[in-house]
């Protein structure tokens, strides 16, 4: 087997014992090359690797007296399987409906049900650190941010501390103070974006104690943290996050359920949240089961060039997220719009042929909402709603509705995000693009 060896600031890797020859892949992702190789040799920063008469040297531009003097070659623990379609058209249709097994991959072992507690191994050793701690500072790009912001809400309520929730670019942008008694998430699916590295080594050197949640063992964010969550999706080829949104939202609200646990005043609502944890994967295959409903919406769709998709309260995250799905794969302009800030604005761009999906379920944002709804349809909108079975009073006013299973409050979203991750999916095959590598786009974001 090959093995690395330190010479002067380089690592050679050569072929060693019974081996004549070796193949060596390159990639920004390992489960790139998983098809050709399970061992690989994760790159540092400042490294410069290259291969010549059979051999690959890497080269190391900055020294410094902590590194290591070899390099280990490590072994994925992934399967040729996990990354091929199967009987699906494309990978993101595959991780949509792989969503009921991803959650339970992220709650197992982690979840006991009789006792209504919450372990989550890679954070333990920092339990006391997180209770002295006195702010949360969530941190990611894209469908990452909005698994921040989908838990906001709840972290706030579980851990009654402030929680700030930051897109990683304008973080970094604003010099944003950071103190040694804050506890900072960095989420990615990757554990590689650029921009949350950033962010990271920014709040280390301030001293804060730092937390990754990603889908990747061994990438830069679960090394380069303090201590971390890993929401064991599996891997998502699709360049559109789906899977790992659901996961990420969950691995979230399980943190605020391991804070909350020795407060007396929680304790009814921490059975609450974690009964519906339990049913999720059911409630989740009952939503896939609508996937023709939303195929036939998605053909009234189409042709359309933009799409409006609002709500407020714990769906806003799912409003931006659902947006972003769309514009990412179908290429058609699309604005997740928090109902509050109707009036504000966005009613000007209402009439009978904008397309606007509404998210309103059962929560305390629910009277609110059936007032946005009225104003929609007082300006001759066509809403099509997202709502509970239940609920005749938004079926009265909608243009087309699809009924959603009523889970508590807090995890509405996990469910209500999964329509718009179909009708995304259904709208790009309609319009024919290709839906696992939208134009312009890639899966790990590598660079500013």
């Amino acid at each position: 087997m090959p093995r690395t060896k330190r010479i002067d600031s380089s690592t050679c890797l050569y072929p060693m014992g019974n081996e004549k020859s070796v193949e060596y892949f390159f990639a920004s992702d390992a489960s790139a090359i998983i098809e050709h190789t399970n061992r690989v040799v994760f790159l540092e920063d400042d490294d410069v690797a290259y291969v010549a008469e059979g051999k690959l040297s890497i080269h190391r531009i900055k020294r410094s007296m902590g590194d290591e003097s070899s390099r280990a070659i490590q072994t994925l623990q992934m399967e040729l399987q996990q990354i091929m379609k199967g009987n699906f058209s494309a990978f993101m249709q595959k991780e949509i409906f792989e969503q009921p097994e991803s959650v339970v991959n992220t709650m197992r072992g982690r979840i006991n049900y009789e006792t209504n507690t919450v372990l989550l191994g890679g954070l333990q050793d920092h339990m006391k650190e997180f209770k002295r701690c006195r702010r949360l500072i969530l941190i990611g790009c894209g469908t990452s941010y909005h698994a921040a912001v989908a838990t906001r809400q709840v972290l706030e309520e579980l851990t009654e501390l402030p929680v700030m929730v930051e897109l990683a670019s304008d973080f970094l942008d604003r010099n944003t103070p950071v103190f040694r008694d804050d506890v900072c998430f960095f989420i990615s699916q990757s554990g590689e974006t650029a921009d949350t590295l950033m962010a990271l080594r920014y709040c280390k050197e301030r001293g804060a104690l730092t937390c990754g949640v990603t889908n990747t063992v061994g990438s830069s964010i679960s090394r380069d943290t303090d201590c971390g969550v890993h929401i064991n999706a599996g891997p998502e080829i699709g360049v559109a996050s789906t899977k790992a949104y659901t996961s990420q939202f969950v691995a979230l609200v399980m943190f605020g359920l391991m804070m909350s646990e020795d407060r007396i005043s929680m304790q009814e609502r921490r059975m609450e949240i974690i009964k519906s944890l339990k049913s999720l994967p059911r409630m989740i295959k009952d939503v896939l089961a609508l996937d023709e409903q939303i195929q036939d919406i998605a053909h009234e769709l189409y042709n359309q060039r933009s799409l409006l998709v609002m709500g407020r309260g714990y769906n806003y995250a799912t409003c931006l997220e659902g947006a972003l799905k769309i514009k990412e794969i179908t290429y058609m302009h699309s604005e997740g719009i928090l109902a509050g800030e109707l009036k504000h604005g966005p009613l000007a761009l209402i009439d009978k042929q904008m397309p606007v999906i509404m998210i309103i379920m059962k929560d305390p944002c629910f009277t609110k909402c059936q007032n946005a709804l009225q104003q929609i349809v007082a300006r001759q909108g066509r809403p099509i709603i997202l709502c509970s079975k239940d609920d005749a009073e938004s079926k009265k006013l909608a243009y087309k509705t699809i009924e959603l299973p009523q889970t508590v409050d807090c995890m509405q979203g996990i469910l209500s995000v999964i329509p718009l991750q179909l009708l995304s999916f259904h709208l790009a095959v309609l319009r024919g693009y290709d839906v696992d590598f939208p134009r312009n786009l890639a899966k790990s974001v590598t660079v500013e």
